[in-house]
C-alpha cells in the first residue's frame, strides 16, 4: 500500500512538470516530505516537480550545501520528514523560519556507499506563517540507516564517545561513536577474516561526525583553545542537531546546541610492579637544528628555536615521568653522537640538575635514514654489558630503520637482559609497488617489507648479536603494524609474547588515526623475559590529545601531546 501511494504521488508530480527553464508555472499542492523521499531502499524519482512546506532546521549554504527543511511528518518512521533544498543564497532563510518551496526533485549520493537521497532544487521559495516546530526525534541507538532521519532535528539519547578530533581546530569537526571507542579492525582481527570484515562494518554503523561550526568558536585560534579541553575517549551526553548525509562520507550531525564537555581527566604517570623498569617512546621527530641554537627550521619537527625548546620540555616531562631504568626511543635525528647531536642534547637536558642519564653510542647511525632509534639508561641503576649491536641489512636501512640492541644488568646480582629498539617502515604509500602496495586489506602500504623486517629481526636475534649470552630479550618500539597484522603475528608465531596481553591489560592502545584506536607501539618478550614480567602500562598523554595541545599549537603545559604516540612502561624482576 505504501509504495502504491508513493507511485501515484510521483506520477502526479511528473504529469504537471513543465520545461525546466520556466519558473512561472503553477505550483503543485504541498506534499509531505516523507512521500517525496519514498521508503528507504527505493530509488529516488528525479525530474518530478514538487512543493513542500516546512521549517528550516539548518542553513548550510555558506558550507556548500543548501537548507534543510522539516515538516510535521507523514506518520511513517521509515521515511525522513526532512529534506535538503538547494536554495539560491540570495533568498532569505534562517533556522526556525517556515517556507513553502517549489522545485524539481534530484538525486545525490546519500552517505551510504551506492545509496542515493532525494533533494529539491528550488525554483521559488516564500515565507509562510510559522507553526509549531516539528518534534525533535530521540535516537536511542545507532540507526540502521540514517536516511530515515535525513534533515531532521534529533537528540542522541545514547552516550557518544569522542573517537577523533584531528579536524576540530580547523573545521570544528569531531568523530564520535555509539557504544564506546572505535578500534582499528586489524588491532583485533587478522586481515581477510570474517571477524575483520565484521569490525569494519560495525565501525561504519557506529560512527558519526559532529559538525560544531554553528555552536563553537568562529575562528581557528579560539577553536584551538577549545581543542585543548578535548580528549579522545570522553563521552558526550544529550547531543542535539540536524542529520545530514553527504556523498560517501560518514553521517553528519550539524550540532545545534553547545556540547557539554566533561573534565578531560588526564592520567597521572603510570606505575608498574617489578624492580626493573623499561620504557619505549616515539619522540615524533626530535631534531635539534645544528645543536648550537641555530639550524631552524629543521627537516622535521620544530620550525623555530622556541618550538624546539617547547618540544624538548614536553619530552623531558614525559621521560622523567616514566622513571624508567632503560628507555628505547624512536624518531631521533640521525646526526651522530657528538656534543651537538640530538641524543647528546636530550641527555644533557634530562640531566639538568642531578640526572644520571646516559646514551648507548653505536658509533655511527644506526643506518642512514634521517631518523633513527636510540637507547637511554640510568647509569646509577643499570650497567651496559659489552658493545651495542645493529642490523644494517635490508630491509633495514632504506625502509625500516636499523634496530639497535644492547645488553644490560641491574645491580651486581641482576640477570642480564637485552633491549632491542625498533622502528619498522611506515604505512605511507610513496614509492610502494607490487607486494608493498596497498592490498586493500586494512594493513596499508609496505606491509610485505614490515613482515620481512620481522622475519629478519627474529633470525638475527637468535645469533646473540650482543654476545651477552642472555636468554632474556625485549623488543620495543614503533612497528607501524597493529596487533593482528602480519608483522606482529609473524613475531608471535616465532615465540615472541605480547607483554600487554601477558600482563592482562584490557584494551591497550598507543595511537589514534582517523578516529580509530590501536597499537603501533609494541613490547614483545621472548620466553625468558616473559617469565620476569610483572606489569605493563601505557601513559595516555598523546594519542588522546588534540594536536592543539602540542608544542606547535597552544602548548598545554606538561607532557600532554609531547608526541603522537603514547609511551609504554614495563616492569620486570631484576
Amino acid at each position: 500500500m505504501r509504495r502504491s501511494v508513493l507511485s501515484l504521488v510521483l506520477a502526479a508530480l511528473a504529469a504537471v512538470a513543465a520545461p525546466a527553464h520556466s519558473l512561472q508555472r503553477d505550483a503543485p499542492p504541498p506534499v509531505a516530505i516523507g512521500q517525496l523521499h519514498g521508503e528507504v531502499g527505493q530509488p529516488p524519482r528525479p525530474g518530478a516537480r514538487a512543493t513542500l512546506e516546512g521549517m528550516v532546521t539548518a542553513d548550510l549554504r555558506d558550507r556548500g550545501g543548501g537548507v534543510f527543511i522539516q515538516d510535521a511528518g507523514d506518520g511513517d518512521a521509515a521515511t525522513a520528514d526532512g529534506m535538503l533544498v538547494l536554495l539560491d543564497p540570495a533568498v532569505p532563510a534562517q533556522a526556525g523560519q517556515w517556507l513553502r518551496v517549489t522545485g524539481t526533485l534530484q538525486s545525490q549520493p546519500a552517505g551510504t556507499r551506492g545509496a542515493l537521497r532525494t533533494v529539491l532544487k528550488a525554483e521559488t521559495a516564500t515565507a509562510v506563517q510559522a507553526r509549531s516546530a516539528p518534534a525533535v526525534t530521540v535516537v536511542a541507538e545507532a540507526p540502521a540507516d540514517w536516511r530515515a532521519l535525513e534533515g531532521m532535528r534529533v537528540r542522541i539519547a545514547a552516550p557518544l564517545t569522542l573517537s577523533g578530533q584531528h579536524r576540530f581546530a580547523r573545521h570544528g569537526e569531531l568523530i564520535v561513536a555509539f557504544d564506546g571507542r572505535l578500534w582499528q579492525p586489524s588491532e583485533r582481527a587478522a586481515a581477510g577474516t570474517a571477524a575483520h570484515a565484521a569490525l569494519v562494518a560495525a565501525n561504519a554503523r557506529r560512527r558519526l561526525l559532529l559538525d560544531t561550526v554553528a555552536v563553537a568558536a568562529d575562528d581557528d585560534a579560539a577553536r584551538q583553545d577549545m581543542a585543548t579541553a578535548l580528549r579522545t575517549g570522553m563521552v558526550f551526553q544529550g547531543v542535539e542537531g540536524v542529520v545530514d548525509l553527504q556523498g560517501d562520507a560518514d553521517p553528519r550531525l550539524w550540532v545545534t546546541a553547545p556540547l557539554a564537555v566533561p573534565d578531560p581527566a588526564r592520567p597521572p604517570a603510570p606505575t608498574v610492579e617489578g624492580g626493573l623498569r623499561v620504557a619505549a617512546f616515539n619522540l615524533e621527530n626530535y631534531f635539534n637544528g645544528d645543536g648550537r641554537g641555530g639550524g631552524f627550521p629543521t627537516p622535521r619537527g620544530a620550525a623555530t628555536p622556541a618550538q624546539f625548546h617547547a618540544q624538548e620540555a614536553k619530552l623531558i616531562a614525559t621521560i622523567r615521568g616514566l622513571d624508567a631504568d632503560v628507555a628505547a626511543l624512536m624518531e631521533l635525528e640521525n646526526d651522530g653522537y657528538g656534543a651537538a647531536s640530538a641524543i647528546a642534547g636530550l641527555v644533557r637536558a634530562l640531566n639538568a640538575g642531578t640526572g644520571d642519564w646516559a646514551f648507548v653510542d653505536a658509533g655511527r647511525g644506526p643506518g642512514d635514514n634521517p631518523i633513527r632509534v636510540g637507547i637511554l639508561y640510568r647509569a646509577s641503576r643499570v650497567t651496559p654489558l659489552g658493545a651495542p649491536a645493529v642490523l644494517e641489512r635490508e630491509p633495514f636501512g632504506e625502509r625500516s630503520r636499523v634496530p639497535l640492541a644492547q645488553a644490560f644488568r641491574k645491580g651486581a646480582d641482576g640477570r642480564p637482559f637485552v633491549v632491542v629498539a625498533n622502528h619498522f617502515k611506515s604505512k605511507g604509500c610513496s614509492e610502494a609497488l607490487g607486494a608493498d602496495a596497498d592490498q586493500g586489506d586494512g594493513q596499508g602500504c609496505w606491509n610485505a617489507t614490515r613482515e620481512a623486517s620481522a622475519r629478519l629481526l627474529h633470525t638475527w636475534l637468535q645469533g646473540d648479536p650482543t654476545g651477552s649470552g642472555s636468554g632474556d630479550t625485549v623488543l620495543l618500539g614503533d612497528f607501524n603494524a597493529y596487533a593482528m597484522e602480519a608483522p606482529i603475528r609473524r613475531l608471535h608465531a616465532e615465540g615472541w609474547q605480547d607483554a600487554f596481553q601477558r600482563a592482562g591489560v584490557a584494551d591497550p592502545y598507543s595511537y589514534v588515526y582517523n578516529g580509530l584506536s590501536g597499537r603501533l607501539d609494541h613490547a614483545l618478550l621472548n620466553p625468558g623475559m616473559a617469565a620476569r614480567l610483572r606489569g605493563a602500562a601505557e601513559w595516555h598523554i598523546n594519542a588522546d590529545e588534540a594536536d592543539a595541545a602540542g608544542y606547535q599549537g597552544r602548548n598545554l603545559p606538561g607532557p600532554w601531546r609531547s608526541s603522537d604516540h603514547d609511551p609504554l612502561l614495563l616492569g620486570f624482576d631484576p
